[in-house]
């Protein structure tokens, strides 16, 4: 029986071998990133540090902007996988881990090469739209992904109040990817300042 149920777990190969291709072709981006600003990268190039054909990655992709938008939400799953890292160490602090959580989005603003790439330099504006004027895919897969995070570790806080915590923590994240202030502008101690009463209040709610 233990057998068996094993078997009926075991993730299809077809499944399997498909995420394989999605993510080596978007690892294949990634690497071209480091040396490149997106307007130089081809889909070639793309394939190419992948390993595949140009018609493998169009194949699947379908054209440069779906694999463009594809790079950018699996980079912020990457970075909310970091924010549910930092949630979990604090659960019994809710201000101290919004304060971490939100550190995580600030310190890859200022720091990841590959978000700073991505967002600055000439030719940016196609990868830039796609979390600003463009972004709503990403702001909506943030937002509930987040929202998630929010309810798994204070299961008491009503779902509305928590989603519009986690949205107004993700377009407060893409603002500043997108512009980012100097020392003396915004911090994860000054988002806590701002945010921490409305945290206090719907814990305070919870029945």
């Amino acid at each position: 029986m233990a057998t068996l149920e094993r078997s009926a777990e075991r993730t299809p190969y077809a499944l399997a071998a498909r995420e394989l291709l999605r993510n080596t072709l978007l690892d294949g981006a990634r690497d071209e990133l480091q040396r490149h600003p997106w307007a130089e990268i081809t889909m070639a190039d793309i394939a190419a540090a992948a390993g595949v054909s140009r018609q493998t990655l169009y194949k699947e992709f379908g054209s440069r902007e779906a694999f463009a938008q594809a790079l950018v939400l699996r980079e912020s799953d990457r970075f909310l996988f970091a924010v549910e890292q930092a949630v979990r160490e604090h659960l019994d602090d809710p201000a101290t881990a919004l304060s971490a959580a939100f550190e995580v989005f600030l310190t890859a603003a200022a720091e990841d090469p590959l978000l700073r790439t991505l967002l600055a330099g000439e030719g940016a504006y196609s990868l830039l739209a796609l979390i600003t004027t463009e972004g709503a895919p990403v702001v909506e897969s943030a937002t509930e992904r987040l929202c998630a995070i929010i309810l798994a570790g204070w299961p008491t806080v009503a779902p509305a109040d928590a989603r519009l915590l986690a949205e107004c923590l993700v377009r407060l994240a893409i603002s500043y990817a997108a512009l980012p202030a100097g020392p003396t502008g915004m911090t994860a101690a000054s988002v806590t300042t701002l945010l921490g009463p409305y945290i206090e209040r719907v814990l305070a709610a919870a029945p």
